[in-house]
């Protein structure tokens, strides 16, 4: 593809390398944009070189004007936000945002292998090399729906290769967050690729986004083994009734254990179809099978060194006082407007915040009250910190929460809650049921909301 640098806007420079002087471009001082690598409507992605560590990066330039026009400005920055929350080793990794008054540049992960497409449309691929992509993008899926995120476009497509011929999910401009679903718990937007969508996005029902990404993993896991779609036909209508009725047939290579895992993906009923974890459990699948870092639950905490320490720690606690909040960090954290800069900010605290008129010391008594009604064990940190550990077992361990509280001023305190270790969603279970009605008489006002009712000492 010819090469094409970037619109040069006021805070790019030209720059004439030393490889036959070719002009290129300096964005934000920080990289290089070199070789133009795909474009879309409303972006153009770029090779680049991140000056200070020569990394190669990709970068995705996208037309604000352009966005803004078509009114997806808010499916862009969904995108962004999925990309942020979805760090796994077979995610495509996203660095950093930036913006100019014309244009987002978000910076990527550069996977040069290529699409897993490019690979299959060379020929079908033999299974063990089949099951090994496949195990990686369960891997990522499972990760993406733990964090409450369907992508509704697997294809592959959006498959990406890196140098170790490792998986990488990419392109989440299609996913979907908790948000988005409506009253009756369930997506309602028909959106992805015919041949790889589930017969129920195609209804006019809703449908769970989770168990439609399962059936795609199944048509992408048919189409590594036998090199064509299981649903196909020149007629379009034609097609859709094949995959209404899970019509398909499998070519006579199938080996009996991909033929019967693929049938429990490809089933018409969704709620009759194998779930990830129903996956995960197939001898198939387990062969060679190995868990990313991502997913390694953390060891239990020794309990009696916690006592110990947290015994020593109360004594520093108690004549000690709590750590002052930047009142510039303060105002940016409780502002409820999308701020492209603050939101990507590599220091950017994840978690839950709100603003009290109560001591700091009565605000922990509150803290330690309700980690003993919700059966948590509680370990003190210096300079008012509280870990909250959970006893049972959840899908990813036990859950652990940090609440730390901050002085603003001397009638006004700043308390954020983050998650340690465990499920996130099960983290936010926990905010809404429980932490929020439990301190509702100590907030003033939680992040992105007004002010309400306040607690007087």
């Amino acid at each position: 593809m010819e090469e094409q640098p970037a619109n040069h806007s006021p805070q790019e420079t030209h720059h004439s390398p030393c490889n036959g002087g070719d002009p290129r471009s300096i964005i934000f001082g920080k990289y290089e944009m070199g070789r133009l690598l795909g474009k879309g409507t409303f972006a153009k992605v770029y090779h680049a070189r991140n000056l200070k560590t020569s990394e190669s990066v990709a970068i995705k330039v996208i037309s604000k004007d352009l966005v803004k026009k078509e009114g997806l400005m808010e499916q862009i920055t969904r995108e962004i936000s999925v990309m942020r929350l979805v760090r796994h080793p077979n995610v495509v990794d996203i660095k950093e945002v930036m913006a100019t008054k014309q244009k987002i540049f978000v910076v990527m992960e550069y996977v040069k292998g290529g699409e897993l497409f490019a690979k299959v449309a060379r020929g079908r691929l033999k299974e063990q090399a089949a099951r090994k992509y496949f195990q990686q993008l369960i891997s990522a899926v499972d990760f993406c729906h733990s964090r409450g995120v369907s992508h509704r476009d697997l294809k592959p497509e959006n498959l990406l290769l890196d140098d170790d011929e490792n998986l990488k999910v990419s392109d989440f401009g299609l996913s979907a967050l908790p948000e988005q679903l409506r009253n009756d718990g369930l997506l309602h937007t028909r959106c992805g690729t015919p041949a790889y969508v589930a017969p129920e996005v195609l209804r006019k029902k809703g449908y769970d986004g989770a168990k439609a990404d399962i059936w795609s993993c199944g048509v992408i896991l048919y189409v590594l083994l036998a090199g064509f779609l299981p649903f196909q036909d020149e007629n379009v209508m034609k097609m859709y009734t094949k995959i209404f009725k899970a019509e398909f047939e499998f070519p006579p290579w199938f080996s009996h254990e991909a033929k019967r895992l693929i049938s429990r993906l490809l089933v018409a009923d969704p709620e009759r179809r194998i779930t990830i974890q129903g996956i995960m459990r197939v001898p198939w699948f387990c062969k060679g099978f190995t868990r990313s870092a991502t997913f390694t639950i953390q060891e239990p905490i020794d309990q009696e060194k916690l006592t110990e320490q947290s015994k020593e720690l109360e004594l520093v606690r108690s004549k000690s006082s709590p750590p002052f909040y930047n009142a510039f960090e303060f105002i940016s954290s409780m502002s409820s407007g999308f701020d492209l800069s603050n939101l990507f900010e590599n220091r950017t605290k994840s978690g839950s915040l709100f603003t009290s008129r109560c001591s700091a010391s009565s605000i922990m008594g509150k803290l330690e009250s309700l980690a003993k009604k919700l059966n948590f064990r509680t370990v003190w940190s210096k300079d008012y910190k509280l870990r909250m550990q959970g006893v049972s077992e959840g899908r990813k361990g036990k859950l652990s929460v940090t609440a730390e509280v901050y002085e603003v001023a001397p009638e006004v305190a700043v308390v954020e809650f983050s998650k340690s270790a465990g499920d996130t969603l099960e983290y936010r279970k926990l905010c809404e049921e429980d932490i929020r009605p439990a301190l509702k008489d100590m907030v003033w006002s939680w992040q992105g909301e007004s002010c309400g009712c306040a607690c007087q000492d």
